[in-house]
């Protein structure tokens, strides 16, 4: 096969370094990719957004996949441009179409989805612009924390949680008038707190089967204990280790079954990654929000843990014979650390020279926000690059990961010490 896999991260060099290992695969391409990837496959230079640009890429190089790494695409429906596209329908696409990427595009389609198959989530209502009085006055009938949510997409910043219910309002109105996050928050779910555990759950599906992928855990504040501003992601361990026995058999049962199923009864066609991002509560699992591709940096412990081929996988899904398919799973923990930017993730510099990737030992480089200049990699993102290390439990493979940090160096290098530091 000769596979695309679109976007720059370390999602994507994480896909394509493993599908590089496929006995599918011909050739690989990836857009617009990053320093990493160059070195795996032919990097093309696309905005991820332009999908005529796509295509012509799709048909000059005679693609027979496209891998979508990030939500916009999904959301903005370019699997269904593949499907309305006499010249693209013979081309896999892994990743959703438009209706069942509302999943992640609209915090209210996702609420309601679960409240119609009985999927334990917070309570909640939305608000808009016209109904801030409305707003202020459920906000008034909680207990504090208060979680504000825009409901579009919001580069995964636009979740707020605030003690102050003077504040609450303040952001209410600056997210719905003022428009803060953009066209994101036109809209605003607001729900109940939950106090837990947070975790994600990744499902692989064909649109019919699916297989269950390994869990993991993220940390998404960039300062150390949980604190400080939300970024995409400083780090991430697999398995989780709280999540075995009664509560995974629990997360089956009552959240991924009925999900699966929701699917099909509402007519949701959805071929690619199901994330599940939960949370626990005493021991009982609620979901605090779908996704509908691979999270990053969780992408960075999940896929280095599937011992099966990658490509083989993906065909299957493309076949329509998950149910066939037999995922090896590789029983050592995984971790992966994320070197960012100083400044991240608010205004940052870009254009740092890297140095010591000669030097890694026993750990896997994944490249999030590079590029090549002349015979050197600099950096070229908030998220710079992230490290991922195996061992008998996440506190073995914390150790290497973080022993190979130290031999890695860029102007102003920023990351946790303490990713794990909760279990």
């Amino acid at each position: 096969m000769k596979i695309l896999i679109i976007g720059s991260g370390g999602r994507e060099h994480t896909l394509a370094h493993i599908l590089k290992k496929s006995k599918h695969l011909k050739q690989l391409f990836v857009a617009p990719g990053n320093a990493g990837t160059q070195i795996l496959g032919t990097n093309i230079d696309i905005n991820i957004s332009d999908f005529e640009a796509i295509k012509q890429a799709v048909l000059q190089h005679k693609i027979n996949m496209l891998i979508v790494g990030p939500e916009d695409p999904l959301v903005n429906g370019i699997h269904d441009f593949f499907l309305a596209d006499a010249q693209l329908q013979n081309v896999s696409v892994i990743g959703p179409q438009k209706l069942a990427a509302q999943l992640e595009g609209s915090k209210e389609f996702a609420k309601e989805f679960m409240m119609r198959h009985n999927i334990p989530t917070a309570k909640y209502q939305s608000f808009t612009a016209k109904t801030l009085t409305e707003g202020f006055a459920f906000l008034e009938s909680l207990k504090p924390p208060y979680v504000l949510k825009a409901d579009g997409l919001a580069a995964g910043k636009g979740v707020v949680i605030l003690n102050n219910l003077k504040e609450a309002k303040a952001e209410l109105n600056a997210m719905l008038t003022h428009q803060k996050f953009g066209k994101a928050s036109t809209k605003v779910v607001i729900e109940e707190f939950l106090d837990g555990i947070e975790m994600s759950c990744f499902v692989l599906t064909d649109g019919k089967n699916y297989v269950n992928l390994p869990n993991a855990k993220d940390y998404k504040r960039i300062g150390e204990g949980d604190k400080g501003l939300n970024t995409g992601g400083m780090g991430a361990i697999s398995p989780v280790p709280f999540a075995e026995g009664k509560f995974l058999a629990k997360i089956q049962e009552r959240i991924v079954k009925p999900t699966m199923s929701g699917l099909q009864k509402d007519n949701i066609s959805f071929v690619g990654f199901v994330f599940i991002g939960l949370i626990k509560v005493n021991d009982d699992p609620f979901v605090i929000e779908y996704n509908v591709r691979l999270g990053d940096p969780e992408t960075e412990v999940v896929l280095p843990r599937i011992k099966s081929d990658l490509g083989v996988l993906f065909k299957a899904v493309a076949d329509k014979k998950l149910d066939t398919f037999n995922l090896e799973i590789d029983e050592q923990s995984a971790t992966t650390v994320m070197l960012v930017s100083g400044g991240y993730p608010e205004a940052y510099e870009k254009g740092k020279t890297i140095k010591g990737l000669d030097k890694i030992e026993d750990s896997l480089v994944f490249h999030a926000g590079t590029k090549s200049n002349n015979d050197k990699i600099i950096t070229n993102g908030g998220r710079v690059l992230v490290v991922t290390s195996f061992g008998k439990d996440f506190k073995e493979a914390l150790k290497t990961s973080y022993k190979n940090i130290e031999k890695i160096h860029f102007d102003k290098m920023n990351y946790r010490k303490d990713i794990g530091f909760d279990l």
